[in-house]
């Protein structure tokens, strides 16, 4: 375990679970990486004087909530009032100092609060008006969220000096009004600049097309099957991202000569692969975007292909660090700890794989049996989707994802946990499927395992 971060930021700390061990001729070395931040204390932005230019851009935030206001959002009228009623929740929890806006979204986007082509700062007197500009929100249009993502982008642009920027996206539809292109075009501008949660409301938008969004962008993507849920969900949210206190952090991965990054997965405490946002950060080094944390901790796959070696041959595999860019170029080594390969002739060493890989590559696997057995249901496929979800089950029951399995009960009758053996309920409703496919990258940690409360 190593800890090198500094007073003014969260204490970071990394732990490596592998075997280290090797077959003679072997090249694959995979190792789970858990970083954790503990002690920041933030409150993710402070009070502001007057003539105050924004503060510790460690500690400043900004936030944009993008609200769908679409036609769609109009049926039934209670979705338009539920989210207005959610964004005023929000808008409560918004702390004092923090710089945040409202943006309508529709084919294309407006902004409801402050209005002024900025970011208003919080105070009890502009919660207050931005609550009262939520009357605005009103039903109408097409859906464009391109759009309201190049808006939020400008007005986060508008104080750089704000580190946390973080989005919270709602819609109810599908992106009809975007071209996916054009869509993808825009994420590609924006990815980097701030990050964003995505919520659905009701079952009419598109799963694939809001995980995009929220992947490329390092959030979150749920579902909120009742529009009477949003206020909860939007208050869940803006806590969260209150909650964060550093923003930009890299999970650097450095490999030896002859060495290469195979693959950088997070698989906890949701599945997202990272390896194709790889950026180089030097020579044998490239560094793997993780967003903003708060006092949390995160769980990264990490595999390494080494070139082969001799028995008794032990090198350092890999070095893994969390950085954070400073200016110049240089980067604050915020935690570092080490991956390393032995080669052995023992059968019993080399064979016996770590508890915390063959967690998580169960975890993958249960990801991929739900999605695959869900798609095959809506192609009709019946036999082909029992076989999946059986699995998904079966997955479920052996790591100890409770909540997945739940899940699944509402999608099918389970037989046998043990052995994946299952019945396709009748009359499933897309809630309840929607709902096990928006949550099926959620993972469960190792047992014994525990993320900071």
């Amino acid at each position: 375990m190593a800890s090198l971060a500094k007073s003014n930021l969260p204490r970071f700390t990394t732990d490596i679970f592998q075997n280290e061990y090797l077959a003679e001729g072997a090249r694959e070395v995979n190792a789970i990486v858990t970083v954790t931040a503990t002690g920041g204390g933030t409150t993710g932005g402070r009070p502001l004087g007057a003539g105050d230019a924004g503060g510790d851009a460690g500690q400043s935030a900004a936030v944009v909530l993008m609200v769908d206001c679409s036609g769609s959002m109009d049926y039934p009228p209670t979705k338009m009032r539920n989210a207005r009623d959610a964004t005023a929740v929000a808008i409560d929890t918004v702390r004092d100092g923090v710089a945040f806006a409202v943006v309508a979204g529709t084919h294309e986007a407006k902004e409801v609060y402050p209005g002024d082509g900025g970011l208003a700062i919080a105070s009890p007197a502009t919660r207050e008006a931005a609550k009262q500009s939520l009357r605005k929100l009103t039903a109408g249009g097409g859906t464009a969220i391109g759009t309201w993502l190049t808006l939020a982008d400008k007005l986060f642009l508008t104080r750089r000096d704000f580190a946390i920027r973080h989005g919270i996206l709602l819609t109810d539809g599908r992106n009809e009004h975007e071209k996916p292109e054009d869509l993808q075009r825009t994420l590609d501008r924006v990815s980097g600049h701030f990050t964003a949660d995505c919520r659905g409301v009701g079952t009419d938008w598109e799963i694939p097309e809001l995980r995009r969004i929220s992947s490329a962008l390092l959030g979150t993507v749920d579902i909120v099957a009742e529009p009477s849920g949003l206020a909860d969900d939007f208050r869940s949210m803006m806590e969260a991202a209150m909650g964060k206190q550093v923003a930009d952090v890299a999970l650097r991965v450095w490999t030896p000569a002859n060495a290469s990054v195979k693959f950088v997965k997070q698989v906890a405490p949701n599945l997202e692969d990272l390896t194709e946002r790889r950026a180089e950060a030097g020579p044998r080094a490239g560094d793997y975007p993780t967003g903003s944390w708060g006092d949390e901790s995160r769980d990264y796959h990490v595999c390494v292909e080494v070139p082969t070696a001799a028995v008794g041959n032990e090198m350092l595999a890999a070095r893994i660090s969390l950085v954070l860019p400073q200016a110049g170029g240089t980067a604050e080594v915020l935690t570092q700890g080490l991956v390393k390969a032995v080669w052995t002739d023992d059968l019993a060493s080399s064979t016996k794989i770590s508890p915390q890989v063959a967690h998580y590559t169960g975890q993958a696997e249960l990801a991929d049996a739900i999605q695959e057995g869900l798609e095959a249901h809506r192609a009709g496929d019946l036999d082909r989707a029992t076989s999946k979800l059986g699995a998904a089950v079966r997955l479920a029951h052996q790591t100890g994802n409770e909540g997945t399995f739940k899940l699944l009960q509402k999608v099918v009758d389970v037989v046998d946990a043990k052995e994946g053996t299952v019945k396709f309920r009748k009359d499933v409703s897309e809630a309840d499927s929607m709902t096990l496919e928006t949550r099926s990258t959620k993972t469960v940690r190792v047992a014994g395992k525990k993320r900071p409360e």
